[in-house]
């Protein structure tokens, strides 16, 4: 019988911060027989507020009220909520108070909900998805390059038939430079903000007005860093300044030279509303030059028709939907946990994936991080479908590694199973009970290029995973 479940997203972003709640069926699928999160609508989408920052990083008092007002406009409690996520994205993340910002959600939302505050790859392959998944799939042959435009960063993606390819994140935003509204009068630079005023020769300061001529000369120095982090346009930057703006490198791959260019983002946003007959805000409205990179985008030369010809869904907000739909994985219904009251389980480091071919010395390797780290850690582990033997023998083999290098007994150890055997499994590796292990088994995972994995609470015989952390050289 179907269940409705609840997913919340928070986006803090160097510009504004939102939430989205979704509700989604929690069903399981009558050939597989597994468990999976279908048809996610959206049920509230919170009003933006510009991101409160301070001389010290982010106001975690006022952040904090918008954060529980919006739960109690959305009627949401953390006990309720069965995954979604919240990112801190672009120069949110740089914030020396990051990280208590990422606490401060966590002890709000609850331990359902992942929070992660720097990590690029992860943004960039949630505004694909977000934005594009449905796009890419309808048009399987065409490579399309989503390029997510916020105030801070500029997160690229290329995907192919739904699969994202490669992933990175340029420090080119509409907010490296704000403005009093209404005109360019300068009230704050951020490091690349004075970067790129330096290059172009432009010796302004705060307090000081841009001149319409410097405005441009800045729009275009953008658009050439992203222009040559592509390979693309027919005035490349030199590859050293280029690095100055790079925070995670998006090489293309060769065999692919003619892809579509899709935007999202507050930036990709603005555009598509004036292609779709909205007038443009006035005068730098937001305090930064948002508008005018979307103007210029608008008549881009090598761009401009593919975003009058190719329009994604999601609009700016393809990010935060993308967590919501895409970050959630529901375990298969035979996972090895013994002890429900342990989870949930958060940012578990997933340290490398075990099969059948694994050598004993490798065993012992990887056995041996997930010891040594402090949170424990996650391994992945591939198996042939139906082959019992193969099951007992590797369940069998890290039983025995785990007492060969005495594995503490109440240290996570976490095996993500694509295949639904993770009972079974489980068995084997604690040899039926006799090896005491703070193991938990989760079956039904595909395997993705993540670096940490969320556990969320048991419900109805299934579990909320959440992989995140994408390593910078994406295929997933």
């Amino acid at each position: 019988m179907p269940r409705e479940v609840q997913l919340v997203g928070f986006d803090v972003g160097t510009t504004t911060s939102s939430a989205l709640v979704a509700t989604a069926q929690l069903v399981e699928n009558s050939v597989s027989g597994r468990f999976e999160l279908t048809g996610a609508r959206e049920r509230f989408r919170s009003e933006l507020i510009f991101t409160p920052f301070t001389d010290r990083g982010i106001d975690e008092h006022l952040l904090g009220g918008s954060l529980r007002q919006w739960m109690a406009d959305a009627g949401v409690q953390p006990k309720h909520i069965f995954g979604g996520g919240a990112l801190l994205t672009g120069l949110a993340a740089q914030q020396a108070n990051a990280s208590a910002i990422v606490q401060l959600v966590r002890r709000i939302a609850g331990n359902a909900l992942v929070a992660t505050a720097d990590d690029p790859c992860l943004e960039s392959w949630l505004a694909f998805l977000g934005s594009c998944d449905a796009l890419s799939r309808s048009h399987p042959q065409t490579p399309i390059l989503n390029l997510d435009i916020g105030g801070g960063t500029t997160n690229l993606a290329l995907g192919q038939a739904g699969q994202v390819i490669r992933t990175g994140c340029l420090f080119v935003g509409a907010r490296h430079i704000q403005v009093e509204p209404g005109g360019y009068r300068i009230t704050r630079l951020s490091h690349h903000g004075r970067l790129s005023l330096k290059h172009l020769g432009i010796t302004r300061d705060v307090g000081q007005e841009l001149t319409p001529n410097e405005v441009d000369a800045l729009l275009a120095f953008y658009l050439r860093v992203i222009e040559s982090e592509l390979g693309a346009g027919e005035a490349p930057l030199d590859k050293s300044l280029v690095e100055q703006f790079r925070q995670v490198g998006c090489q293309l791959p060769r065999d692919i030279v003619d892809y579509t260019v899709t935007l999202s983002g507050g930036v990709g946003e603005l555009v598509y509303a004036h292609l779709q007959g909205s007038p443009w805000p006035t005068t730098t409205q937001y305090g930064d030059l948002g508008i005018d990179l979307a103007r210029r985008l608008v008549n881009h030369s090598l761009w401009a028709d593919q975003f009058r010809a190719i329009v994604p869904a999601s609009g700016g907000r393809a990010t935060m939907f993308g967590l919501l739909r895409y970050n959630t994985d529901v375990s298969g219904s035979t996972l090895y946990l013994p002890n429900p009251d342990r989870l949930p389980l958060v940012d578990i480091p997933l340290l490398g994936s075990i099969s059948a071919e694994t050598s004993d010395e490798q065993l012992d390797n990887l056995l041996s991080f997930v010891r040594r780290s402090p949170r424990g850690g996650g391994l992945f582990v591939s198996l042939p479908p139906r082959d019992g033997s193969a099951v007992r023998e590797l369940g069998q083999r890290m039983a025995h590694t785990c007492r060969a290098i005495t594995f503490p007994a109440e240290h996570p150890l976490v095996l993500l199973v694509s295949e639904n055997l993770g009972k079974v499994l489980g068995h084997y590796v604690t040899e039926w009970g006799k090896l005491p292990l703070d193991l938990v088994v989760i079956d039904e995972i595909a395997p993705r290029d993540a670096q940490y994995v969320q556990i969320g609470r048991l419900r109805d015989q299934v579990v909320p995973v959440s992989l995140y952390g994408l390593r910078e050289t994406s295929d997933s």
